[in-house]
């Protein structure tokens, strides 16, 4: 990234020294001002504006927008995957178990008597691990 920059530079260096060439004067291309070099090559004014916004979108895109693609597809994954018998917690906070799936409808079994909750399948935070250490323990 930098070695494009320094190209940058040197391609409005070079165009600023014939520009004092063909002038006339002994001006050099260190005394050369960002509005001679813009009114020498309008090209260079604009890409070195346009340079820092690129470079905010490329970060952005890579800080923020990347992952939250990859996030949203774990979550279609996850919510695509649901099988009665699961475990899941719902993004309220209720463990249940999945005894049915309709097309966008989840119905849980919730508690130690087995209530039945409908919810809808988006309303699935995760699909929880069970591990049962004993016969006498409860799953709700």
């Amino acid at each position: 990234m930098m070695e494009l920059f320094y190209k940058l530079v040197g391609v409005a260096s070079a165009v600023a020294e014939e520009a004092a060439a063909a002038a006339g004067t002994t001006a050099t291309a260190a005394t050369a001002t960002a509005e001679e070099v813009a009114e020498i090559n309008p090209v260079v004014s604009i890409i070195t504006t346009l340079l820092p916004m690129v470079l905010i979108f490329v970060v952005f895109y890579f800080m923020l927008i990347r992952p939250q693609q990859k996030k949203d597809k774990q979550v279609k994954e996850m919510l695509n995957n649901l099988k009665v018998s699961d475990r899941v917690c719902t993004i309220g906070g209720i463990y249940g178990t999945i005894t049915q799936i309709k097309d966008d409808t989840v119905t849980l079994a919730v508690g130690n008597q087995n209530m039945t909750m409908v919810i809808a399948r988006w309303g699935i935070r995760s699909v929880e691990e069970v591990t049962i250490e004993n016969d006498s323990e409860s799953l709700n």
